[in-house]
């Protein structure tokens, strides 16, 4: 008979070396405790019961040869997985506790009520299965958790529970498929304090964005209530995204971004019915706050950058905060099994070839297409019915749906975050999916054909029909070094995070433009001037998006800082050059409410663009509004490698007007590092660009408007198109001119227009003359590096 003290094992006397035990959830929180409490790690107190606790259960109630023979009758097909399963957990359920191991669980809980000041401790008992011949075998999600369990009669049926949840259909169809054998898995069950997470919010970390792979972000989802909910997917969370290069400097706040989640339901604790917990709906206040501030987000992601060191590997964890203390805890960690097992030498990137209607957005997991049928599964109760390489759509998955999502082309979901199951093994199975659309399963319907894209950023669409698409690899391995800087042109922030990989020095074009018309989506004087604003209509979406800030100017500059950021972010500390935003009067025109404050134009290209908007009175304001973004992502944030960039200058009393209202704003050249480049587009930049070199730190040469000014061709012109050429030999002159005198002067230049991206023979002729640096499309760089590496070589 086992001794008592083989029952039992408080958490603070394990460790990592303790799997085979109390199975990886209870060994990993007992090394926490051992080991990261001296960093400030807060891990709940508690006790595990063994693996051989559980043995004892299984032979004291003789039920080993009874499971064995049930398993054997499913091999046969005799009878149904769902039987199988239901049948073995109910004999679980009926065993009787051997007595010495019941009254170790009750001295213990006893014991940890007494450590805890209380007559009978609200406890979380988790599932932690363990093989002592398997180490590496992965059952995670698995089985079962119960919580707000209170008294020691309740907690031994719960512990019962756990034993039996050993035996759920989805962990009897794994450990089948593989070939291991059920009797070798133990379960130890994990019991310890309950973090009332019910009176505040819980939810889930990584210590690596799990989409793109970037490993110097923490991210952390976040809901309030018990955290079941954002596990499972039943809730769509906020999202935070912390950088961890930066967190050791407690001046800084490098949290890059805050998405406010729907919140919709909350877990919280219930006495009725024999349920321990219950859903209800969340306030609307609830709903539109954030579960966590800024100084809550900045210790969780502290925390993860330690437990990442400890473990060295990037971490899954899992965290609540208690709503009587305010205190934060640990609750779950383990390493990440996706994306730091992915080979870093290729890149797979896809591109859809045509373009349809746009039926449902969400967010996008991976970062693949897939088309095919919808078939909607509505409950765990019908996926038999699903047929292989359908497009699954479902309200939320939970691992009872392993098997069919295995079968899906791609996955679509009413609910969930980043972090939720179906998030989760989507990315393990490596399928395309969109979490999270609020209403796949009421619009689309079974036999549809769909096309869905994870490949145009964080925002997952559903396209009608089956649209055309390419896969490609881009190989990393074996690229030679360049003197030549090679940086990135990118648009969005999503971009950026996807092609970090990519072996460049920086981002030579992030377009600010790109962020407000995606991301703000309203002109910055109509949120300026709210108040004056005529069409209704215009005021209403402006309302609906603001709907989470007091302060409508608070809108525009947290939104465009967090988008600078988390492009910054993917290079630092390489440079990431910013240009101010650049939209034409009718591009402007296009963003909520700016009709009432733009002119109309002949001819917008040569119009009201670029450095002549930032100090005149009719758009000052607004750019006033960028810099204190640009400022933010600086100085708050911490990402000194920003630098700003001045689009289309036209004369040098323009470029000290433009420097002089910067300096207003706080943006002052010199100061802090703060360096500042200049377009080089306007031939005037290039007659005068020593004098221009006297102004700025740097010149980017865009060659699209510089060709447009030489050449006096529309470059949108399908009439001239052929003569719009980068090659031509005037525009050739014109960029080796300016080349040459910034290098009489010292002054660093690039390029950041499409030229090199398409004609490598131009990159070519650009190193010939002594370029600096060369910015291309993503798609473009390896090729490029190629190129160049050879051009370099001949001179």
């Amino acid at each position: 008979m086992a001794k008592r003290n083989d029952s039992i094992r408080w958490l603070e006397t394990l460790n990592n070396k303790d799997v085979a035990l109390v199975g990886g959830k209870n060994a990993s929180l007992g090394e926490m405790i051992r080991t990261l409490k001296s960093e400030g790690i807060c891990v709940p107190d508690g006790f595990a019961t063994t693996a051989n606790a559980y043995r004892l259960y299984i032979t004291e109630n003789n039920l080993e040869e009874k499971i064995r023979q049930r398993l054997e009758e499913y091999r046969k097909g005799d009878k149904t997985l769902h039987k199988t399963g239901d049948s073995i957990r109910r004999m679980i359920r009926r065993g009787k506790w051997p007595d010495e191991t019941a009254i170790a669980i009750r001295d213990a809980y006893r014991e940890l009520c007494r450590r805890n000041g209380e007559e009978e401790v609200d406890v979380a008992v988790r599932s932690s299965a363990t093989a002592e011949d398997l180490p590496d075998a992965s059952f995670a999600g698995q089985q079962e958790t119960f919580l707000n369990i209170t008294g020691e009669d309740e907690l031994l049926d719960a512990c019962r529970k756990c034993y039996a949840s050993l035996f759920t259909d989805r962990a009897i169809s794994y450990r089948e498929n593989k070939g291991f054998d059920h009797m070798q898995v133990a379960l130890s069950v994990g019991v310890q304090k309950m973090v009332r997470s019910d009176k505040a919010g819980a939810g889930v970390m990584f210590s690596i964005d799990t989409d793109t792979g970037f490993p110097d972000v923490v991210v952390i989802d976040a809901a309030w209530g018990l955290g079941e909910n954002v596990v499972q997917g039943t809730v769509t969370p906020d999202n935070y995204t912390v950088f961890k290069p930066l967190l050791q400097d407690s001046t800084l706040s490098p949290i890059l971004n805050k998405t406010v989640g729907g919140k919709e339901k909350k877990m919280v604790y219930a006495r009725s019915a024999g349920n321990t917990t219950r859903n209800v709906d969340t306030s609307a206040r609830e709903r539109h706050s954030f579960v966590l501030s800024d100084d809550e987000i900045l210790q969780l992601a502290r925390w993860a950058v330690v437990i990442e060191r400890h473990y060295g590997t990037p971490m899954d964890m899992e965290w609540a905060k208690d709503g009587e203390s305010g205190e934060l805890f640990i609750v779950q960690a383990r390493p990440e099994t996706v994306q730091s097992r992915k080979e870093a030498g290729v890149l797979k990137s896809y591109h859809l070839k045509q373009q349809g209607e746009v039926l449902l957005t969400g967010m996008a997991i991976g970062e693949s297409v897939a088309a095919g049928k919808v078939q909607v599964i509505k409950s765990a109760s019908e996926i038999e019915r699903f047929e292989e390489g359908n497009i699954l759509v479902t309200g939320m998955t939970d691992p009872d749906w392993v098997p069919i999502m295995k079968k899906a082309a791609g996955i679509i979901t009413d609910h969930g975050g980043r972090t939720s199951h179906a998030a989760i093994v989507s990315r393990e199975l490596g399928i395309a999916a969109v979490i999270g659309t609020e209403h796949g399963t009421g619009e689309l319907k079974d036999g549809q054909e769909v096309t869905l894209s994870c490949a145009e950023g964080d925002q997952g669409k559903i396209y009608e029909g089956i649209l055309e698409f390419e896969e490609t690899e881009v190989n990393l391995d074996d690229l030679p070094e360049t003197r030549t800087q090679i940086m990135m042109n990118i648009a969005s922030p999503a971009a950026a995070s996807r092609w970090w990989r990519l072996p460049c020095h920086g981002i030579g074009l992030a377009r600010m433009e790109f962020i407000i018309n995606n991301q703000i989506k309203a002109h910055p004087m109509a949120l300026l001037k709210y108040d004056e604003l005529e069409d209704k209509e215009a005021k209403r979406q402006i309302r609906e998006l603001t709907r989470h800030y007091d302060d409508k100017k608070e809108y525009f500059i947290d939104q465009l800082a967090q988008g600078i950021a988390l492009i910054a972010a993917s290079q630092y500390p390489d440079p990431v050059i910013v240009r101010m935003s650049d939209f034409k009067t009718n591009e402007y025109a296009d963003l909520i409410g700016g009709r009432q404050f733009e002119f109309s134009e002949e001819n917008p290209m040569l119009g009201f663009r670029g450095a002549s908007r930032y100090y005149s009175e009719h758009y000052r304001a607004g750019f006033a509004l960028e810099c204190a973004a640009i400022k933010r992502v600086r100085e708050k944030i911490g990402l000194g490698n920003v630098v700003v960039m001045i689009p289309f200058c036209r004369t040098l009393k323009e470029a000290d007007r433009v420097l002089e209202v910067m300096a207003e704003e706080g943006l002052v050249r010199g100061q802090m590092g703060l360096e500042v480049y200049v377009m080089v587009e306007i031939p005037s930049n290039v007659v005068l660009a020593e004098q221009f070199a006297e102004r700025f730190d740097g010149f980017s040469i865009g060659s699209n408007d510089l060709t447009q000014l030489t050449l006096g061709v529309d470059r949108d012109s399908a009439v001239l198109k052929e003569v719009f050429d980068e090659r031509d030999e005037a525009v050739e002159k014109t960029i080796a001119h300016a080349i040459r005198a910034a290098n009489k002067t010292g002054t660093k230049i690039g390029i950041c227009g499409q030229a090199p991206s398409d004609y490598p023979e131009f990159a070519e002729f650009l190193v010939e003359e002594g370029i600096d640096s060369i910015s291309l499309n993503p798609d473009s760089v390896i090729g490029v590096i190629r190129r160049v590496a050879e051009v370099e070589k001949r001179l």
